[in-house]
């Protein structure tokens, strides 16, 4: 990312009272501050999206703000560099390798620029975004200086598989857990911000299950809508399609390219929409409730366990692509199951 997009991207950066969601961490933080009991270290724990790196950017601005408040004043020199990308003590771990962080990268980033005292700031801050990919090598080199801090250093490492890390860095951590956000703060931030029309706003809020992030990606994304609906005009006629034409259509799924967990979540929320209408016969918790007609017609012919077996299916598809079977396989193996239930 260049300089020019993180400016961009930092302008529209508000204060906590815009975060989505994470009350009980933003609580936490300010109080901390207030209190002036800031520790070491902390991880931040949770999905990709869910709102880890925007909260380490806030705590980390609000500890250099010149305001000395709970709460960053945004317009202090220290926070405008924040904004743009360019607060020296404010420094962002990178790597080169996609699937790891190495003993070097923290050497030379971490471990041999933390002696050096602040700029600026009355802190130096390191942010470590995907931590979890630390090879065991980086987490004993980063362990060292965990056990010995400067006074002024704070260290995020920010993580979605904390248990990753090794026992010793994170009984030296303070462990901040990102919970997943209610559907209707969601909704209500697509609808409000994004400007996302209410039934697209609650699929999105649906499929993100508690993510803001996935969910404005989902809200501007160009092809979701193509996928969820290819995707339902398949779950309507599965039952007559033969096998020639069930594979046909999974090489068409696998055109887009997208998170395969994507249309395995269409798939699941589809049928639990089946599930929940037969079981209370009520319309009004319905993600496609535009699809009532053939949501009545599956409940009727489905069975409670039908249902079950195709919901558990979806589960072991997720575990084999995972584990990097063959997606047309898999794929063909599920849409079977479904067929036969």
């Amino acid at each position: 990312m260049t300089l020019n997009n993180k400016r961009r991207e930092g302008d529209d950066m508000g204060g906590f009272k815009d975060v989505v969601g994470h009350k009980d961490i933003i609580k936490y933080i300010q109080n901390a501050v207030s209190q002036n009991k800031i520790s070491h270290a902390y991880i931040l724990n949770g999905q990709r999206g869910s709102g880890k790196k925007l909260l380490a950017r806030l705590f980390a601005m609000t500890l250099q703000c010149e305001t000395g408040q709970s709460e960053p004043c945004m317009e202090c020199r220290s926070c405008m560099q924040t904004k743009g990308g360019n607060q020296p003590d404010i420094i962002t771990i990178k790597h080169e390798k996609p699937a790891s962080i190495s003993v070097d990268d923290i050497r030379e980033q971490l471990n041999g620029d933390i002696m050096i005292k602040p700029y600026s700031s009355p802190y130096k801050i390191y942010i470590i975004p995907e931590a979890d990919l630390m090879t065991v090598q980086a987490q004993n080199a980063l362990l060292k200086t965990l056990e010995e801090p400067p006074e002024y250093a704070v260290i995020f490492l920010l993580t979605e598989n904390a248990d990753s890390l090794l026992s010793t860095i994170r009984s030296r951590c303070v462990m901040l857990k990102l919970r997943n956000i209610k559907d209707k703060l969601v909704k209500k931030y697509l609808m409000e911000e994004l400007q996302i029309p209410d039934y697209q706003a609650d699929i999105c809020a649906a499929f993100a299950q508690g993510n803001i992030g996935r969910a404005i990606m989902l809200a501007k994304s160009e092809h979701f809508n193509e996928i969820k609906d290819e995707a339902i005009q398949l779950l309507k006629y599965l039952d007559e399609m033969e096998l020639h034409e069930i594979v046909s259509a999974i090489k068409q799924i696998n055109k887009y390219k997208l998170e395969v967990t994507d249309y395995l979540d269409i798939i699941t929320i589809w049928y639990r929409d089946i599930l929940l209408y037969k079981a209370t016969k009520d319309i009004g918790g319905l993600v496609f409730s535009d699809q009532l007609k053939s949501i009545k017609e599956k409940a009727t012919k489905s069975s409670y366990e039908g249902i079950e077996t195709i919901l558990q299916s979806i589960e072991k598809a997720k575990l084999r692509l995972k584990a990097n079977v063959n997606f047309d396989l898999v794929m063909e193996l599920l849409l079977l199951t479904i067929k036969e239930n």
